[in-house]
């Protein structure tokens, strides 16, 4: 009597998907290094503003960080996608997916930095204000390259943070990498070796994310600190 039931994992099945699989994947990889240039710009900028206490504008930026550090990704998704276009502002799913992640990466990095800059001893700022620096120019030659080296692990897991999350654009329908093998499983059926394949695809990025982070942090690390 022969087995109808069982499932017999197929490897030449992902061979034959390559194709759509790597598009996928170059979708992912655009927006999220979209969503992660810009995380790191916003992150810098907005603390430091933070940082520096400037009126007004130190509010604002509470606020974006308190409401996108708050709430759901998924809801921030939604909201740019399903809700702006009744206000008469519609973006494609590309631009959703990259001003997201932005979104969402930049309100983290801010406060990364902030503390960051934050953290620096007021000794070497208070020196560098005794040799004649305004303000401004003390925070961009003391402050700001100490306060980032001070920042920078926290900052690369949050950008990894956010090559992961793209996998979030499922939501909309957006084709990058998750849904394309969503799109292949709802077909074929075959979810093992879709599923299996996007694993090992994100895995192997993340490590490779990982390993780049813990060289640029050994670069740039203060030294005499661990």
């Amino acid at each position: 009597m022969s087995d109808t039931s069982g499932y017999h994992f197929d490897p030449g099945f992902i061979a034959e998907h390559l194709g759509e699989l790597g598009t996928g994947l170059l979708r992912t990889l655009a927006i999220s290094a979209i969503g992660m240039a810009g995380a790191l710009v916003v992150g810098v900028l907005l603390g430091a503003i933070s940082a520096l206490r400037v009126p007004v504008a130190r509010q604002l930026i509470t606020a974006y960080v308190e409401v996108f550090r708050n709430t759901p990704l998924l809801v921030q998704i939604f909201f740019l996608y399903f809700a702006l276009p009744e206000t008469g502002l519609r973006l494609d799913g590309f631009t959703v997916g990259w001003l997201s992640l932005l979104l969402w990466g930049g309100a983290y990095n801010a406060e990364n930095f902030r503390a960051g800059f934050e953290a620096v001893e007021g000794g070497y700022v208070e020196a560098c204000r005794a040799l004649g620096f305004p303000r401004l120019a003390a925070f961009r030659h003391v402050t700001l390259p100490l306060g980032a080296r001070i920042a920078l692990p926290s900052v690369t897991n949050i950008l990894i943070s956010v090559f992961k999350n793209s996998s979030f654009m499922v939501a909309i329908s957006y084709p990058e990498l998750t849904e394309t093998a969503v799109n292949i499983v709802a077909v074929t059926f075959r979810a093992s070796e879709m599923f299996l394949a996007i694993g090992i695809v994100y895995l192997a990025l993340v490590w490779l994310m990982s390993l780049g982070a813990g060289a640029v942090e050994r670069r740039f690390a203060i030294p005499g600190e661990h």
